[in-house]
């Protein structure tokens, strides 16, 4: 964050000064009003309102789309007797706040600046949690380096700086400086379960490049800053790791440019096994989990074309015939739920359309049916401590596509249900957008996932926005809650977000198909989503714009210049707007070598051999074709898109006689940082779209 944090950061004293007692009482004013202390509300307060909202009322203001939540996250301690909220409780930032939840009250405000945000934290133990830092009310730009990491007691005392990420020191009373932190090469991979006080961070190797090489575990005592060597005697080159869940490294990955490698040392052996070596996009599966008994979770492609979760034979040395978990339709997404203190897998929790969990363990099978009578209608996530115990208590989200979240404690042993708050306060369900999943056919027969948002009581085909996902080589979105879809939507928008090939999460094969198809296939896939609706009767075919960024923004330009005849406009932003680029070393990219190298020539075309091929799906050499109206926004500190492309593409319209609508966000990169840029952007969006599909 460009080493400007030292010396100007207020952090909040102890609970017992006077200023943490009305951060405290803020805090807790921010929760939902009656937070722990209604007990066992009944379905009918949690469900849904189902009346009609009045149709005629003025939308939303961007604002409630696009602030950040009012609780962003919320962790159990281990033993359940504590709970940390990331929530509003200094006027614009985000704090930590602990209740204890045998009273139902906040006790402590442990991590609060006037100018800084929490961002991710942890509970090392009861007593001690670990988090890390942002400022939201600066850019992008600004968020260059990582924003280092900080131990604290629940209480407020004890604040150790651990990593340096910023480049100098808190200024502040309680932080204890006896120990040099860490520097900005270190980041945070595992916190051990168990009543311990060390994590485990990795130190990041890096060539003559500047580019890492090979991550090194340490151990890290988070109450005096002692970092120990792990000893790990494992293969050169390791970039990626798996812990057991006390934090024994099980699996070392290793990455040399096209190749990987996958090691295993179990329990009380001394060296590392070798289960696979070579091409990387080839692998025959990929390590996910260890439990701690000391078994392998992997995934693995079938003859289906699905990725699958299996357990590991290490007698035959590859997966188990087997599947431990099958998605059909969708790759296995998810992950292992544990107790943080248990020796067994309770669960797996993964992602089809909407997320849901697999359980184990009987006694939260049937809890979980339970939360979903509780709160029908929505995805219910369980986070349970001491889960095998008659006082098991249990962290409950639930949320929906028209709900963006609510938070619940149920506590067993007295059965009740008590509501901790809302993520986002303030909002009339009524008022919100229904988002559907369909797989619609491809011109050459493939079935394409596509999420449909529709306005709520709308009818007739509507005027229709396609939002393409950036990536592209990742899945778009799940069912639940979205803002930029919600807020279009709110705006009398249908919303059409295609999962177009070279998406990952439906299927290997589907994933594969993307590859060197940018501006090609992949262009394809989204004018089919766009026929579709109109076949449908739910989309307006002479009023539809297209709007992305990153690889969205791309799809956009080449959606004007592809298909001319689908599109009335479109709003590209962070956009790619020449691929040629992507391939070229330039001062303050992101990529690296190795991806420029390796991973564009596969994915994207050769530089080289499929130049004509490049040039014919760049939108800068064929911005002349394009003759919709265009609106362009782009962040000059983008290390992502550098501003070279948003540059030249305007430049390549306003030689074509069609200048575009255009803005650039002075401190902003790769997406917008800023509350105040993404109010502007909504704005300037949202009348471009008015000016182009509005009567």
């Amino acid at each position: 964050m460009n080493g400007t944090f030292g010396g100007r950061r207020g952090l909040v004293a102890g609970p017992t000064d006077g200023m943490a007692r009305a951060l405290l009482a803020t805090a807790l004013s921010c929760l939902t009003a009656g937070a722990f202390a209604q007990a066992d509300a009944t379905p009918a307060q949690a469900a849904a309102p189902a009346a009609a909202s009045d149709a005629s009322a003025a939308p939303l203001p961007a604002e409630w789309f696009y602030r950040q939540p009012d609780v962003e996250d919320a962790r159990l301690s281990p033993s359940g007797r504590w709970l940390a909220l990331a929530t509003q409780v200094t006027k614009g930032r985000t704090g930590l706040v602990v209740v204890d939840l045998q009273t139902g009250k906040p006790v402590a405000a442990p991590a609060n600046y006037a100018d800084a945000d929490v961002d991710d934290f942890y509970w090392v133990n009861d007593d001690r949690l670990v988090y890390d830092l942002t400022d939201r009310q600066r850019g992008g730009g600004d968020q260059r380096w990582w924003p280092g990491l900080y131990a604290v007691q629940r209480d407020g005392g004890g604040l150790r700086l651990l990593i340096n990420g910023s480049g100098t020191s808190v200024n502040d009373s309680r932080t204890r400086e006896s120990l040099r932190p860490l520097d900005h090469n270190h980041e945070l991979l595992h916190v051990p379960t168990g009543v311990g006080q060390d994590i485990i961070v990795g130190k990041q190797v890096r060539n003559g490049s500047g580019e890492v090489d090979a991550v090194v575990p340490l151990r890290v005592d988070t109450t005096t800053g002692r970092v120990r060597s792990m000893n790990t005697d494992a293969p050169g080159g390791v970039r990626r790791w798996l812990f057991s869940p006390e934090g024994e490294p099980r699996v070392a990955v290793t990455e040399r440019g096209a190749r990987s490698g996958v090691y295993w040392r179990g329990a009380g052996e001394a060296s590392w096994r070798k289960l696979y070596e070579g091409d990387r996009y080839e692998q025959p599966f990929q390590p996910r989990f260890v439990d701690a008994r000391g078994q392998l979770y992997v995934t693995e492609a079938q003859a289906s074309g699905d990725i699958v979760l299996k357990r590991f034979d290490f007698q035959r040395g590859e997966p188990e015939a087997e599947p431990l978990v099958s998605t059909p339709g969708f790759d296995f997404q998810g992950t292992l739920v544990t107790e943080s203190r248990g020796d067994r897998a309770l669960g797996v929790r993964v992602e089809v359309d909407a997320e849901t969990t697999h359980w184990f363990d009987p006694r939260l099978k049937a809890l979980q049916a339970e939360a979903e009578r509780r709160l029908p209608g929505r995805v219910v996530r369980l986070n349970c401590r001491r889960c095998d115990e008659a006082d098991m208590t249990v962290l409950v989200r639930a949320y929906s596509d028209r709900d963006p979240g609510q938070l619940w404690v149920h506590t067993v042993a007295d059965g009740k249900w008590l509501k901790v708050g809302d993520v986002r306060r303030g909002v009339d369900l009524r008022r919100m957008a229904s988002t559907d999943f369909e797989r619609v056919p491809t011109r050459d027969g493939q079935k394409m996932p596509l999420w449909i948002t529709r306005p709520p009581q709308a009818t007739g085909p509507l005027p229709a926005v396609v939002l393409v996902h950036g990536g592209p080589w990742v899945r778009g979105r799940t069912w639940g809650w979205d803002a930029n879809a919600q807020f279009l939507a709110s705006r009398g928008y249908l919303v059409l977000e295609p999962e177009f090939r070279g998406s990952r999460g439906y299927g290997h094969d589907w994933y594969r198909a993307g590859w060197r198809q940018w501006g090609r296939a992949m262009q394809d896939d989204v004018a089919d989503a766009v026929a579709w609706a109109v076949q449908q009767g739910q989309a307006d075919p002479k009023r539809v714009c297209i709007a992305g960024a990153s690889y969205g923004g791309y799809a956009t330009l080449m959606g004007l210049v592809r298909h001319p005849e689908l599109y009335r406009c479109g709003a590209a932003w962070v956009a790619v707007t020449d691929p040629r680029l992507m391939f070229q070393w330039r001062y303050g990219t992101d990529q690296s070598d190795s991806v420029r190298e390796v991973d564009y020539p596969r994915l994207i075309g050769d530089p080289v051999a499929d130049a004509a091929m490049i040039d014919s799906v760049s939108p800068v050499v064929q911005a002349a074709r394009i003759r919709a109206p265009v609106f362009l926004a782009f962040g000059p500190e983008d290390r992502r898109v550098l501003p070279v492309h948003g540059r030249r593409m305007r430049q390549a319209l306003i030689d074509a006689g069609r200048p575009p609508d255009w803005v650039e966000y002075s401190d902003e990169g790769h997406g917008w940082y800023k509350l105040e840029t993404r109010l502007d952007f909504a704005a300037r969006l949202e009348a471009f779209l008015a000016r182009h599909l509005k009567p």
